[in-house]
């Protein structure tokens, strides 16, 4: 399959005439007749690339079956991809059969949610009373302080009432969602680069990194983020897709039958209600409602959308862009996302809301009644004050936690999987819970929350190539999967001191998965290159990916908790900081 990362023309925002160099334009008026340029429509909406003719042939495989291949390549792919990180993810999920880590939290918080609408106390030694019972324990009725929103612990719920208050259920969702959120990968990376290879490929890192996988095989909320996250991305980028399509179909064609760029129409043209913008504030909102960092991910977003109207305004002839996009996108841009993504996230507390204020319902949901009489707010309803002042006690909280944890890392470090975070670990006697019993030692039982190294460290490349192609050449591509990471990351550097994890780069993992098969598209490099070059490339990244793939295959036991001799788990220690 032919690779687009160095191909298209990377300057899709730029207007044409925009693009003809200087001395053309100035040799108009003397008659000069510059080359045949682009259509417009290419250029506001690119066609996806197509496997080369030397390929098929290479293959024997004729022409008319090689156009179906590629027609259901577009969906088969990502479908064949997502079916393998189902497989991996869904295999046994129910191990360990354990509360490991914050499951402790989340497990239980999901349970109450959806059965009193409210998280609870829980008494201290009731893990071990759900998993020798499979769940048959009684809910306790007083409200406990949690501080994050309760969508992700909705998500999580789902699965314990289809499945039942057992690791398995607790877990299913979120596997679901891994599973699903691999799919919407191979789909948006298809889109972004117009190459069904390079979004399968995107799909396919993703599949076999070891931090995906283990968040999607653990009852936390930042893989629910992550996937709400990277929905809304998907979203805008059909917008983006389908508003530039309305432009092109809205400009005016010449008398050969070329789309030109119109001032006029380019300035005028109002592109309707962009429902995928809608839901795109939808899926923002739920990531809000999730953990509070999505408001960081939507501002992000809301900035890149408008952008990337102007891009395309001014790739249709608008000439002042900015003003076009004020005038015409900027309001309706704003209303499809912001108010809806609040809309969603104050409907996410409506089981905390309808709770009773007499005490007995969801924590300070009786405070407006008792503590929080008198002010100048009390025209608002109660429940609305309760909640502001819940919110306002949550970020007090979250901004002041700098309590000590063994596995707290600083973000400088998460790029290069620093101080990855242990869930789970035993050390079981030969010939017992899988360790085998010639064992001459004890073995160890760990599940570590670690990216695949060759992956993350690869895309520590790859984010210098991604920088250097969104200064240096412009390419809209490379700046959308920029934002992307730096919406998921850089906002934790302001928290420093903070008690922070690795595993919160989930979030932005996706990005980094683009990042790396932008590359390799361009070390496979771009149609029309020398035979020599295109299998050279071609033979590189192959090696890159088949080494990612040896990694995950490698640490694949400290995925899944699978019991291995201590000099075994010594040996995958490649840091003293995994320790």
């Amino acid at each position: 399959m032919t690779s687009t990362a160095s191909s298209t023309d990377t300057r899709q925002d730029l207007a044409p005439y925009d693009q003809r160099p200087s001395w053309q334009q100035r040799l108009r008026r003397f008659g000069h007749a510059a080359g045949p340029t682009s259509d417009v429509r290419d250029r506001l909406v690119p066609p996806f690339t197509r496997p080369g003719p030397r390929l098929w042939a290479a293959l024997g495989i004729p022409r008319t079956l090689a156009d179906r291949i590629v027609r259901w390549s577009a969906w088969g792919g990502p479908l064949l991809v997502a079916l393998l990180a189902g497989v991996l993810r869904f295999w046994n999920l129910g191990s360990p059969k354990a509360v490991i880590f914050d499951e402790t939290y989340y497990a239980k918080d999901a349970w109450a949610i959806v059965h009193r609408g409210f998280e609870v106390n829980w008494d201290k030694n009731v893990n071990d009373l759900i998993l020798r019972t499979g769940g048959d324990v009684p809910i306790p009725t007083d409200a406990s302080y949690v501080v994050h929103p309760p969508v992700g612990k909705y998500v999580i719920g789902l699965g314990e009432l289809v499945f039942g208050f057992t690791p398995f259920g607790w877990r299913f969702m979120t596997a679901l969602l891994g599973t699903l959120s691999v799919l919407m990968l191979c789909r948006i990376g298809r889109r972004l680069f117009r190459s069904t290879f390079l979004g399968c490929l995107a799909g396919a890192l993703m599949a076999v990194d070891g931090l995906h996988f283990v968040m999607s095989r653990t009852a936390l909320l930042d893989g629910v983020l992550m996937f709400f996250v990277l929905a809304a991305f998907g979203c805008l980028l059909i917008d983006r897709d389908r508003a530039r399509a309305k432009l092109a179909a809205a400009l005016p064609a010449d008398a050969d039958g070329r789309v030109r760029p119109d001032a006029h129409t380019a300035e005028t043209t109002r592109l309707g209600p962009r429902p995928w913008r809608w839901a795109a504030g939808l899926m923002l909102g739920l990531a809000f409602g999730t953990k509070w960092n999505g408001l960081y991910i939507m501002a992000a977003f809301g900035v890149m959308t408008v952008l990337w109207d102007v891009g395309s305004r001014r790739v249709a002839g608008a000439r002042r862009p900015y003003l076009t996009v004020l005038k015409r996108d900027l309001g309706l841009a704003f209303l499809s996302t912001v108010p809806v993504a609040l809309t969603v996230y104050l409907v996410s507390w409506i089981g905390w809301i309808l709770s009773p204020a007499d005490g007995t319902g969801g924590y300070f949901r009786d405070w407006a009644a008792k503590a929080g009489r008198g002010g100048d707010w009390t025209f608002l309803p109660d429940w609305l004050r309760s909640l502001w002042h819940y919110e306002h006690q949550v970020y007090t909280f979250h901004v002041g936690l700098s309590s000590p944890h063994p596995y707290q890392s600083n973000p400088w470090s998460w790029l290069v999987n620093g101080r990855p975070v242990s869930y789970f670990y035993e050390s079981p006697s030969p010939g017992t819970d899988g360790c085998p019993a010639d064992t001459a030692d004890k073995c160890a039982r760990e599940v570590l929350a670690i990216g695949t190294p060759l992956l993350w460290w690869a895309a520590c490349a790859a984010l210098v190539y991604v920088l250097w192609r969104w200064f240096f050449r412009r390419d809209w591509r490379a700046g959308a999967i920029a934002c992307g990471v730096a919406a998921g990351y850089l906002p934790w550097f302001f928290y420093q001191e903070r008690t922070i994890f690795f595993f919160y780069s989930i979030v932005f993992l996706p990005f980094l998965c683009l990042a790396v098969a932008m590359l390799i598209g361009a070390i496979v490099g771009p149609p029309g290159s020398t035979e020599t070059r295109r299998v050279t490339g071609a033979a590189g990244a192959g090696v890159l990916v088949l080494l990612i793939a040896w990694n995950f295959i490698y640490f694949w036991p400290l995925y899944t908790g699978t019991a291995i001799p201590i000099d075994d788990w010594r040996a995958r220690m490649w840091l003293d900081t995994w320790v």
